[in-house]
């Protein structure tokens, strides 16, 4: 087992590895810039090191200094956590040709299945259901055409990355040159590389991903699935497990091809494999593979009772993984809501400044997975998450009741968040029965305003329970009979 593990990330994520590692005896590192010197993670970590003084966020992205960062302090290993360089295949082989491990897994994986066009053609070999599609355009006639043949709508999107950017929906012909050069800018200045391929778009179609995780011994199992059809600007805000879509035939036949896609590419540590599911015919394809942990990973933990950041640890260790298919089933319901400093009502704006209040739900069967506290301060250098809150029940009703409760009780002040906005999706009718697709939330909440906030509509309804009588206020109920009116004290003070 490692002595000590530097975690190459901020925020929530860093500090649910910092739990993990610790829980397992192992010192951690912290690494920070000038934007979070005091950041929670920060003072969570045993150790802490200064990146320097260049642009908060590359600092993060600083392969060399990283890499410094681990051997300085004597690190054993690097967890890089999630987003950053969590899938980038050069961030991973430098790693292990410094003699530090990689928690994760191997390079050639990851550039793999890093590669959208790639993947889908090592899919398609292995015998994996893909959107039909093409990849390897290059002229726009030939984005023309490929589109005719496919039929419309059609997904124009990034060869490279992920997290929803240089992705467009084209409804008909005429909206195609524009998406294409909208989408190879966002995919350039996003990820460095412009390639785009094309594909069916599934206009109804639900999200659905698999866990999958395996050990370097060959021994490689899913963890059932998780539903990630709610929604934003293709980016996941609610995600539940299990699917209220799925049959326990189609469970299988998913589980069974997220298994042999990861198969396909020597995988091993955590991944997660993402289908589409058109339920008007009850098809499934494969869209990507995550190659590390998600942010959903914890609804996963909850419905299996497995720790996966200390199982990707242990397989990183040398450890073999012990468990068998047969040894997991999913048992009750879990559903996790994205806390992210956002206005919602005004296209999903960042929302910066300080935290002037910040108090976490508790409970049985409540799990809040954040990097900030009462004081900390929201800036612009980061994505604006706050935490994760994640609910457990015995089955999926109860759960919706839970995490509508548990939000209640989410306090925040200081900046806006999507507080409100959950509680909307949560209280719909098409959530509660499991009919939310991945365009569901830009038809039913486009418009969406939040409510009066409570404490103005009890000043507003007080007002109006108050009538000037003779220049003093009067009440519905006479005062001068209430021996508890506070008009009265002060009319006997003045008298």
């Amino acid at each position: 087992m490692f002595n000590k593990v530097l975690i190459a990330n901020r925020g929530e994520i860093a500090i649910r590895i910092m739990r993990a590692c610790k829980e397992l005896g192992i010192k951690t590192v912290a690494v920070y810039s000038d934007a979070d010197k005091n950041s929670q993670h920060v003072q969570f970590a045993d150790e802490a090191f200064y990146l320097g003084d260049s642009a908060p966020k590359e600092s993060y992205l600083n392969i060399d200094k990283l890499i410094d960062a681990a051997i300085q302090t004597q690190a054993d290993a690097i967890h890089p956590g999630y987003g950053f360089l969590s899938e980038n295949a050069s961030f991973a082989g430098k790693v292990e040709s410094a003699n530090v491990t990689f928690i994760g897994p191997s390079a050639d994986s990851i550039r793999a299945m890093g590669d959208k066009a790639e993947s889908k053609i090592l899919m398609k070999k292995a015998g994996v259901p893909t959107v039909p599609g093409f990849e390897g355009l290059e002229s726009e006639k030939d984005f023309v055409k490929a589109a005719k043949e496919i039929g419309y709508p059609v997904l124009v999107k990034a060869a490279a990355g992920g997290g929803g950017k240089g992705m467009r929906v084209v409804n008909e012909e005429s909206e195609l040159s524009e998406a294409i050069q909208a989408a190879k800018r966002e995919a350039l200045n996003s990820f460095g590389d412009e390639r785009l391929l094309i594909e069916k778009y599934i206009a109804d179609g639900h999200h659905i991903e698999i866990q999958v995780f395996g050990d370097k011994f060959g021994n490689l199992i899913h963890l059932f699935e998780r539903e990630c059809s709610v929604q934003r600007r293709h980016q996941k805000i609610i995600e539940e497990s299990p699917s209220p879509l799925l049959t326990p035939e189609l469970r299988n036949q998913i589980g069974e091809a997220a298994v042999k896609a990861a198969k396909a590419v020597n995988y091993f540590n955590a991944g997660t494999i993402e289908f589409i599911f058109d339920p008007k015919t009850s098809e499934y394809y494969f869209l990507e593979m995550n190659t590390r942990l998600q942010v959903e990973h914890p609804v996963t933990e909850l419905v299996t009772g497995i720790d996966l950041a200390q199982w990707q640890i242990r397989i990183a260790s040398g450890e073999k993984f012990p468990f068998k298919q047969n040894d997991f089933m999913q048992r009750g319901h879990a559903i996790e809501c994205r806390i992210y400093a956002e206005d919602p009502s005004n296209g999903f704006l960042p929302s910066t400044g300080k935290l002037l209040q910040f108090i976490e739900p508790h409970g049985p069967g409540i799990r809040v997975d954040s990097g900030f506290a009462k004081g900390d301060e929201v800036t612009h250098f980061y994505d604006p998450l706050l935490a994760k809150l994640i609910v457990y029940a015995e089955n999926r009703e109860s759960a919706i009741h839970k995490m509508q409760n548990a939000l209640k009780d989410f306090i925040v002040h200081g900046v806006v968040t999507n507080i409100d906005y959950m509680q909307a999706v949560l209280s719909h009718e098409d959530f509660a029965n499991g009919k939310v697709t991945t365009r569901w939330i830009e038809k039913e909440f486009n418009e969406w305003k939040p409510a009066k906030p409570e404490i103005e509509s009890l000043i507003s309804a007080a007002l109006a329970d108050v009538v000037l009588v003779g220049g003093k206020p009067q009440s519905a109920v006479s005062n001068e009979t209430d021996p508890f009116s506070p008009w009265k004290k002060i009319n006997s003070f003045r008298n």
